[in-house]
């Protein structure tokens, strides 16, 4: 039995396909086949059943792949040891980020991370938050960057800045001649929300259902980005609420219908998070390092207050 073996065994069991894991795994199908074999003729078991469509796990493979988890994570944890001694950080990592902050964080980080660490084989992947701890947990990422708290036992979490919320308020809107906004001023009736599945939207019903009055059947119109909130609140169908960093690069004309919030500002917490067992914690450190220096820089609000704790979505 080896660690490459093993290596295969979970690729094999995240894609459900021989040569799919082969291709993720840089070795040809031929290869890989022989050495789950190897294996599995070692145990006398069968790890897979590759007579069902896409492939499945056994009752023992299921177990085996737990185990293996294990056993490669430590094997890494080894050329982590060595890394950090030596000073270097390099090689593969995993990133994998909400949708609500990936267009508007990766153009901040990625440029001066990838100048300051050309080592490092970054691959980032868009996921919603659900799906980022499971591949957390199942070791298929590093790393991921999402709205916190999560409160899950077997993810860390450490924050690298608070986003305030902006409403973005057209002209013939009932807030629009306000120089700022309140909570108390929200009402769920005429706020434009991203659709189920978002932790943003989620962190927007929070903070309303925070006040009297909230009725849970509500009708709300939902989308799935937040520049279409937009033209549909320039439509008149409502006014919608923005993270902070969305509003940078927005035109002028945009601009003039953005309204801040009275202090304490609403915002969301947003982390890196990344498995306790905290392998390549060398990269992730760095990481968090860069970007909290760019995003230090970006937002503008100072001693901002999370006044509504997020869903885990």
């Amino acid at each position: 039995m080896t660690i490459t073996q093993l290596q295969y065994v979970l690729a094999v069991a995240e894609y459900q396909n021989f040569t799919h894991a082969a291709e993720k795994s840089f070795v040809t199908q031929p290869t890989l086949s022989m050495q789950i074999q190897k294996l599995e003729d070692e145990l006398d078991i069968l790890i897979f059943d590759r007579s069902k469509k896409p492939i499945q796990l056994t009752q023992v493979g299921e177990k085996i792949v737990e185990q293996a988890k294990n056993i490669v994570n430590e094997s890494y944890r080894i050329k982590d040891i060595v890394d950090q001694q030596k000073g270097y950080i390099g090689g593969e990592y995993r990133l994998g980020i909400i949708p609500t902050i990936m267009p508007t964080l990766l153009p901040l980080f990625l440029k001066n991370f990838v100048n300051k660490y050309p080592k490092v084989n970054l691959k980032i992947e868009e996921q919603n938050t659900e799906t980022l701890i499971e591949k957390l947990e199942d070791g298929y990422l590093d790393a991921a960057i999402a709205a916190t708290p999560l409160d899950n036992e077997n993810i860390k979490e450490r924050a690298l800045y608070y986003e305030p919320f902006v409403a973005y308020v057209p002209e013939n809107h009932r807030l629009n001649k306000l120089d700022k906004v309140s909570v108390n001023d929200l009402d769920l009736d005429d706020i434009l929300l991203l659709e189920d599945g978002h932790c943003f939207r989620d962190g927007v019903i929070n903070l309303c259902k925070s006040k009297k009055g909230f009725r849970d059947e509500q009708f709300q119109l939902e989308s799935g980005s937040f520049e279409t909130m937009m033209k549909l609140a320039d439509e008149g169908l409502g006014m919608t609420l923005l993270p902070y960093l969305h509003t940078l690069n927005m035109s002028e004309t945009q601009k003039k219908h953005l309204r801040y919030f009275t202090e304490p500002n609403p915002a969301r917490e947003v982390s890196l998070i990344y498995h306790k067992s905290e392998l390549k914690i060398h990269i992730t450190d760095a990481l968090k390092d860069i970007i909290s220096g760019v995003v230090r820089g970006a937002i503008a609000f100072q001693n901002v207050k999370i006044v509504s704790p997020l869903h885990k979505k």
